[in-house]
Order: structure tokens, then sequence, then C-alpha cells
């Protein structure tokens, strides 16, 4: 419910008589509220059910842009873009949390590249739905087909989220990942333990075991440098090969939608392949496609070639989801599982906040300041800080596989209560 906002801005800039300043306006407020706002709903997910929570933030979505559907003034435009916004941001959290409650390690990286690819899927198919929505209504009705059509589908799909969706394992009547599987148990080095986590706020848990834990921080830096890399070129991608490169308006088309649609088979094969090739250890590969992706950008700055450039680009495309989607996935492994919207929350913030703001803004500047050629300094410098946040992020998850292993052991090695001894509750 993104994309269907930037397909309606030359209809704002024609019928409402909107400048362009004003539209970058709306979509900045739109993504500085969503990184805020998943940075503080994702914490508050950690006390709600995850089904309820994520089905009333689609529903207040719809409501939302069903206003956007009937306005005609330039600053509820901006009110009612700020909630969608809001409202956009109570959706990673609880998807997060429901698949760090219900499925182990080994398999997280293949379901967490299945949930990866509805972003690709879900921005995909906007186009088509408006496309018929004007067919249908014709142009006369554009806020219709842009904003109440999408919006009636995702009240649809709220509906199903309420109805098939599940809550945690332990809502369900099931025992916990963890009491099932003890090798999923994360060990916890915090001096706030005498409290339990069910009678810990949100912002606690935040604190506790997120704020104060190195491994959040560095995955959510790691995250800040994929997003600068990632929205430097999205952002710039289609201005640049036009400028720069001489590209005709259908080859940048062209170029773009490889960028775009090349992350879905590449996503569902990283997590494949984090599963099973590297043992559930996410940060290698990405270390591997971020390499890649470096020597790619150095390709389709310096090349001339269309051909060369629009491959450099697709590949560029196809591998720089891979590390934000395996950012993803260790944010769950690096965290309780009780504080992992917290965790995502504050990388999701960090992501949006600064990376993406690096990657247009500051783009930006340098572009004005020394040229193409310094923007594309600042992304390679982006991505070499990127491969040091993975591998300490790395390194941190063979700390945690250490102590892990510790606690099996020690577990193992303990004397087991007999009917004549009965065991000690501390």
């Amino acid at each position: 419910m993104r994309n269907n906002f930037t397909l309606s801005t030359p209809y704002l800039k024609e019928q409402l008589d909107l400048s362009a300043t004003q539209i970058g306006l709306l979509t900045s407020c739109m993504l500085i509220t969503y990184g805020i706002s998943k940075g503080i709903m994702s914490t508050l997910a950690d006390k709600a059910s995850p089904k309820l929570f994520m089905a009333c933030g689609l529903a207040l979505c719809a409501i939302v842009n069903i206003g956007l559907g009937f306005s005609t003034a330039f600053w509820i435009f901006v009110a009612l873009v700020v909630l969608n916004g809001l409202f956009q941001g109570m959706g990673a959290g609880p998807s997060f949390i429901t698949i760090a409650n219900w499925f182990p390690r080994r398999e997280r990286g293949r379901v967490g590249a299945f949930w990866n690819i509805s972003h690709n899927v879900g921005g995909g198919v906007v186009a088509p739905i408006v496309g018929v929505a004007f067919a249908l209504l014709g142009n006369q009705h554009w806020q219709a087909a842009n904003y109440i059509v999408p919006a009636g589908i995702a009240l649809g799909f709220a509906v199903i989220v309420l109805w098939f969706g599940k809550g945690s394992p332990r809502r369900e009547g099931l025992p916990t990942l963890e009491q099932m599987m003890p090798e999923e148990t994360m060990q916890l080095n915090s001096t706030s333990q005498q409290q339990a986590p069910e009678n810990m706020s949100a912002l606690q848990i935040f604190c506790t075991y997120v704020l104060r834990n190195k491994h959040a921080w560095y995955v959510s830096l790691m995250d800040v440098f994929v997003y600068m890399v990632r929205f430097g070129m999205i952002s710039w991608l289609p201005l640049y090969l036009l400028t720069v490169k001489h590209f005709s308006k259908e080859q940048m088309a062209i170029a773009f939608l490889f960028f775009e649609w090349a992350a879905i088979p590449s996503t569902l094969l990283a997590g494949w392949l984090s599963d099973k090739l590297f043992k559930g250890r996410r940060m290698p590969l990405a270390m591997i496609c971020m390499s890649i992706i470096f020597v790619c950008l150095i390709g389709y700055w310096r090349s001339d070639s269309l051909l060369v450039v629009t491959i450099f680009a697709a590949i560029v495309g196809c591998l720089i989801y891979v590390p934000q989607f395996l950012a993803s996935v260790q944010t769950m492994e690096i965290v309780p599982s009780f504080a992992v919207g917290s965790a995502v929350g504050l990388r999701g913030f960090m992501s949006y906040i600064f990376g993406a703001s690096l990657g247009t803004s500051l783009f930006g500047v340098m572009v004005d300041q020394v040229g193409w050629d310094g923007g594309f300094y600042l992304l390679m410098g982006g991505a070499v800080c990127c491969l040091l946040f993975c591998y300490l992020s790395h390194r941190g998850t063979l700390e945690l596989e250490r102590e892990r292993a510790q606690h099996l052991q020690s577990a193992a090695s303990a004397p087991q209560p007999t009917a004549l001894q009965p065991a000690t509750i501390e």
C-alpha cells in the first residue's frame, strides 16, 4: 500500500495541481514516518497478539487509503500519508515474531525468504490491480482506481489474517519452541533476569535485551549500509541511466525491471543455501553477495555498453535484497523470542531513518558537490562498511553458538532428580 501512492503521483500533480516539491514532501513524510513507526510498533508487538496486531495495521492502512481517495487538499494528504506510514509500520514486527515462534533456526532461512519476497510480489501486483481498476472505472475515477480498490483488497486480506492466523504456540495451547527444542534456547546473560519477561513492559524488554545487545547493533548497522546501497541504486538508477548513460526511457525501464524482479529467485535460493549449505549461519552468504555487489557497482559505473550496464544493474538488484533478507533472519537468532519485535524495530528504524537517507539525500548532495563519481564512491564505501558489520555479526553468531553448546553440555551432565531427591526450584 505504498506503491499505489507512487503510481498516483502523476495524477496528484495534474489533477490537484501539486508541485514536485509537494509530492517529494509527501513521499518523504511517508518513508520517515514508516521508519519511526517500524521501530516503535515492532517493539509494542512483542506484548501483543501477532495476528491481531498485523490485521489491525492492515485494516487501518486500508481506511487511510479510502480517505486518500476522497481528499483534495494538500495538507489533508500530508496528514493521511503520515498516518499511512504509521500504520504500515505495524506489519514487520508481527511477521518476524510469528516466524521466530513457530519455526526453528534450521528452517528460518527458507521460511524467511518466502516471506521476504512478498515485498517484491506485492509491489509488482499493484500496477496490474490499478490498471484493471482504471480499465473498469475510467480515468475520471483515478482516486478510486489508485486508492479505494487496493484498500478493498487489503481489507479482505486483513479478514483472512484474523481468520487463519495463529498467535504464539503458548496462546494456542502448545509448548514453546524452546521447550520442544532445547537447542533453540537463547542464553540470557542479562543482569535483569530477576524479573520474568511476562512481567516486563515492551520498553523494559527493548532496553534490557536489545539496546544493550551488541549483536543487535551489529546487524542493525549492517542493514543501514545495505539500505544505503539499495536506495542509492533504486532511487537514482532512472536519472543516472537517462542523463549519464543516455539510455532511452524504454531501455531504462527494462534495466529497472530487471533490478526489481531479479530479487525473487535469488532470495529464495539464498534462504535454502543459508539453511542447508551454511548450516543456519547467515552472514557468510551476505558477505559473498556484498563482495560481488562491490565489483558490479564498479562495472555499472564505468561501463558505457547498454548490455553490460543492464547486466550489472540486474546483478546488483538480484543480490542486494539477499543481505537485507539475511539480516532479517539474523535478527530473529540473536535475541530471545520474546524480544524479536524489539530487535526488528531497532533494525527497521536504523535502516530507514539512516540507511535510506544516506542512499537518497547524501547521494544527491555528493552528486551536486563532486559529480556522479562521488555518489559511487559513497555507495562503494557503504558496501565496505556493510562487509565489516557482516563479519562482526558472524563472529557474534559463533559466540552465541558456543554459549548454546556449553548450556546443552552442562544440562546433560547435571544430575537428574530422583523420586527420593526432588528437584530444587531456585
